[in-house]
Formats: C-alpha cells, sequence, structure tokens
C-alpha cells in the first residue's frame, strides 16, 4: 500500500522514548512527518531552527514540561498551534491550558487516532491562516500600513520594524512623541500583533486624573475604602489582566504614585485600595510620554528606577512636519474611514486642497490633520473635497490689494475679471454665479458641472447672500453715520 502524502512537520515532545516513538508513529500513519524531541528545552531548539505546523507535547516532563513549553512560545510569539497530551486530566486543567497559556487543545492519554488525526488538520489549517495573515500584514507594511498607522517615510518604516520586533514578545515599551502623533496607536498595533491580542486593551491617560482618583482608577478600590466608595471596584491592573495595559502621559502621574505602579511591576500583585489581601495580575504595561524622558527624569518628575523599568524597549514617533511624505497616504486612509463609520461618500482631494494640507506644518500632528479632514469631509459630503470646504485658516489668505496704479482690466466677456490680486472667494462667487446663469438656474446642473454636491452649492450661495447682506448693513450703517 503506497504511503499517504506528507502534509504537515510535527514535532512530538515526550520525555519517555517508548511513547514519543509510539506517538511518532501514530502521526506517520496519519500521513505527516513526525519529528522527536526529548523534552521542553529541545522543542524551544528545533522551533527556533525549523518551521512547524504543529506541535504535540506530552504535559508532565522534567525540566522544562509541557506548560513551561506553552509559556515560552507565549513569550517568544512562536504562533505554532499545540495539542497537550497527559495521563492527569481534568476539565479545570484543560480550560486552564487551552485558555491560560493559548494551547491549541487538550487531549488526555492514550490519545484516540480518529481524534488526534482531526486536532492535527485543524491546528494544520490554522498554522496555515496565521501564516497568511502574517504575510497579508508584510504586504501592508510594504505599502505603508501597520494596524492602524500610515506612514512610507524611512522613520515610519523604522517604527514598523520596532513594533514588529517587540510586540511577540513580553518586554515593556516607552514610546515617546509630541501630542497627536499617535502614540495609544503605536500601543494597540503593539498588543494586536502580540500573543494577548485575544485579551484585553486598556488605555489610561494619567494626566487626566485627579490625584486622589488614580490610585483607585489604576488598583481598584474595596466597599467604603473613601466617601463615595458605595461597593468595591476592580481598577485597570485587574481589567487588563492577561492583556495590555497602556499608561499615557506617565511623567504626569504623580510621583508618590509612581512607587506604587513600579512595586506592582515588580511583583506583579496589586492591592485595592481599602483591602487587605494582594491580587496577582499578568500584564503587559506600555507607557508614553510626550516630554523627553531623560528631561522628566532631570526634573524629578519621572522617578529614575521606574523610568529604567518602563524603558526596556523605546519606541520614538517622528512629528508629523518630519515625515510630510506620509500625508497623502494618511489623508487616503483617512477619507476611507470617515466613509465608513459615516454616511459620506467623498472620493478624493482637489488638487489645491493637498497643496494646503502639505504646506502646513501641524503643530497637533496626525491628530490635528485628522481634525482638519474630518470637518472637510463633513462640509462636502460626497465626490471632491474642495478648497472651501477647508477651514477658513487653510484657504488661500487674504490676497495683496490691488495697487492704485494699477487700473483694473476689463470684464472679460464671460462676466468674470481674471485679473490678480483678486480674493479666491470672490472668483469662485463669479464663477459659480457665471454656471448657475448658464444652466438657466438649474442648481443641480450647475453643481454637476462645479464638482460639488447640491447641498454645497446651497451652503455657498446661502454665504454669498450673508456676506452681501453684512455689507449692505455696513454701507447703511456708515451712512447714516456721517449724515448724522
Amino acid at each position: 500500500m503506497a504511503p499517504k502524502p506528507v502534509t504537515a512537520r510535527v514535532l512530538v515532545v515526550d520525555d519517555d522514548p517508548c511513547e514519543r516513538q509510539s506517538l511518532a508513529n501514530i502521526i506517520t500513519a496519519l500521513g505527516h512527518a513526525a519529528e522527536p524531541a526529548e523534552d521542553g528545552e529541545q522543542a524551544i531548539e528545533k522551533l527556533g531552527a525549523g518551521s512547524y505546523d504543529a506541535v504535540v507535547t506530552d504535559l508532565v516532563m522534567p525540566g522544562m514540561d509541557g506548560l513551561e513549553l506553552l509559556r515560552r512560545l507565549l513569550e517568544l510569539g512562536d504562533p505554532t498551534p499545540v495539542v497537550v497530551l497527559t495521563g492527569f486530566g481534568s476539565i479545570d486543567k484543560a480550560v486552564s491550558i487551552v485558555h491560560d497559556y493559548h494551547a491549541f487543545w487538550f487531549l488526555e492519554k492514550p490519545a484516540p487516532p480518529g481524534v488526534l488525526a482531526t486536532l492535527l488538520d485543524r491546528a494544520v489549517r490554522f498554522k496555515s491562516l496565521v501564516t497568511e495573515t502574517q504575510r497579508l500584514k508584510r504586504q501592508l507594511r510594504y505599502k505603508g500600513v501597520l494596524e492602524d498607522l500610515v506612514g512610507v517615510s524611512p522613520s515610519m518604516r523604522q517604527v514598523f520594524s520596532m513594533i514588529e520586533q517587540v510586540a511577540p514578545t513580553s518586554a515593556r515599551v516607552l514610546i515617546t512623541g509630541e501630542s497627536g502623533t499617535g502614540k495609544e496607536r503605536v500601543a494597540a498595533a503593539i498588543h494586536k500583533l502580540s500573543p494577548r491580542a485575544a485579551e484585553p486593551f486598556v488605555a489610561i491617560n494619567c494626566a487626566a486624573l485627579p490625584e486622589t482618583l488614580i490610585e483607585s482608577e489604576l488598583f481598584g478600590h474595596e466597599k467604603g475604602a473613601f466617601t463615595g466608595a458605595a461597593g468595591s471596584r476592580a481598577g485597570c491592573f485587574e481589567d487588563a489582566h492577561q492583556g495590555t495595559l497602556f499608561l499615557d502621559e506617565i511623567a504626569e502621574m504623580p510621583v508618590g504614585m509612581q512607587a506604587k505602579l513600579l512595586r506592582v511591576l515588580e511583583e506583579s500583585k496589586i492591592r485595592r485600595l481599602g483591602g487587605k489581601t494582594e491580587i496577582p495580575v499578568d500584564v503587559r504595561v506600555l507607557a508614553a510620554t510626550n516630554r523627553s524622558p531623560q528631561e522628566a527624569v532631570e526634573k524629578k518628575l519621572l522617578r529614575e528606577d521606574l523610568y529604567y523599568r518602563l524603558n526596556v524597549f523605546h519606541i520614538a514617533l517622528p512629528p508629523l512636519r518630519h515625515r510630510m511624505e506620509d500625508v497623502p497616504y494618511i489623508i487616503e486612509a483617512m477619507i476611507r474611514s470617515l466613509n465608513e463609520k459615516g454616511s459620506y461618500r467623498v472620493t478624493d482631494l482637489h488638487p489645491e486642497v493637498l497643496t494646503h494640507l502639505m504646506s502646513h506644518s501641524w503643530p497637533g500632528n496626525v491628530r490635528e490633520l485628522r481634525n482638519v479632514l474630518e470637518r472637510a469631509v463633513i462640509v462636502a459630503g460626497e465626490g471632491t473635497v474642495l478648497p472651501e470646504h477647508l477651514p477658513l485658516s487653510f484657504r488661500v489668505p487674504e490676497a495683496r490689494q490691488q495697487s492704485p496704479a494699477a487700473p483694473p482690466r476689463p470684464a472679460s466677456e464671460s462676466g468674470i475679471n481674471i485679473e490678480g490680486g483678486l480674493q479666491l472667494r470672490a472668483v469662485e462667487e463669479a464663477y459659480i454665479r457665471l454656471t448657475l446663469k448658464q444652466t438657466h438656474n438649474n442648481k443641480k446642473q450647475a453643481a454637476q458641472i462645479l464638482g460639488i454636491s447640491i447641498r454645497t452649492l446651497h451652503n455657498r450661495l446661502a454665504e454669498f447672500a450673508a456676506a452681501e447682506a453684512a455689507a449692505a448693513a455696513g454701507k447703511a450703517s456708515l451712512g447714516t453715520g456721517v449724515g448724522g
């Protein structure tokens, strides 16, 4: 009988040679290639040296046992699915192994070949999906996208690379950069690409909390711990258990609270405010600040020992003005997001709009760009974002006053005076009124010619009428004053 084609590479981990060989024979008969490992340490070495589609491991082994193997794979960010076998099974242990240690599944010995075959087939498909997802994410990164971050500049590609390096580990990360550069988005990307991705991501702004409440927010409190504490409440550390806690603006945290935070980082235990018992927590902590960390340490705003605890891995985000080549890509992603979340159908930007946005210094960084663009998309509603959809401060500044020595040119046959020195608004109004005249005041047709929505056209006409009324009122007031 011809052997079945090999469909997967399976690493078989068991300290008992007979058990290991027996399991390898079963897996080989199922059509897979089985490679043995005597214990967890050897399994880690082989996984580091080559690629496997699945791991089948004994739970109880001397040295590095099955649980420690799972823990190490989590720390390394290795996505290889692991099926755990044991002769001492229980439902509670099965739930713990699958949920807490991210095992693919749990089986009692001896493993029924039919069940094992089904699990290995599913594990192989799972590994294939993970590999494909990682490939697609790499493709997106080459196109300037990593999770919710966008950028093609060398500085952002370096940030993407650092995120991918540190995300699979359990290392703490300190993220620095000006306000609005996207520090929380970096933290969220690290979480999403980490083994903790299925667990909670909890973010807290240390600068936004009063000093009297920050301890309760972080560590929780018991009933009666302070005035108004009507019941017990878990804090952010408990909420983020087995997940990620992001501490934004860490240098704004009171120094006394920094000492308590340091103790939690060292011992992985918290005590609720007013509580008497310590609660173990498994939390990866990421922190951020818009200050220079070294300067914050020198000014005693950030404890030096806490700084070293948090700064295991440092990611510095560049301000937007230093990566202006990213602006068109960020805009494209933002428009797509705004269209999906709202009822807008905006397609692109007028070239003049992009010129305005590219020439701005963006002191508020990506956050400011998003606010400006969101306002423009709301005003435009659909089609192309035009210069008039931008806030007034982003439009062409008031033109120079026309020199008295230069006589005005006669109006062209079209009715539009196109000499230099006119405000863009005046040219825009003249062109809109000319288009309406040519369409015999058919506003729908005029809007199509102008490339704007009918709503935008009505808004512009209302603005023109309001400006004319204000000018007329001003003249009337001036006339009254002179006459008096």
